[in-house]
């Protein structure tokens, strides 16, 4: 149903209409890429917490 609805909006809008497909298998697959990119940002931040730290301790004077 959802393709069918963004099929006929797109084929509305543009005189040829681009396969659109929804397959939630693909978004299964792409969580573990979504997981590694998140273990990244919350390392990438505690660098940043411990270089602030450091800084602090060492130019607290």
């Amino acid at each position: 149903m959802i393709n069918f609805m963004a099929y006929m909006l797109l084929a509305a809008v543009n005189d040829s209409a681009p396969e659109i497909f929804f397959e939630p298998m693909n978004f299964v697959s792409n969580l573990q890429y979504m997981g590694i990119g998140m273990l990244v940002i919350f390392v990438v931040i505690g660098i940043i917490m411990l270089a602030t730290s450091l800084l602090n301790r060492f130019f607290s004077k």
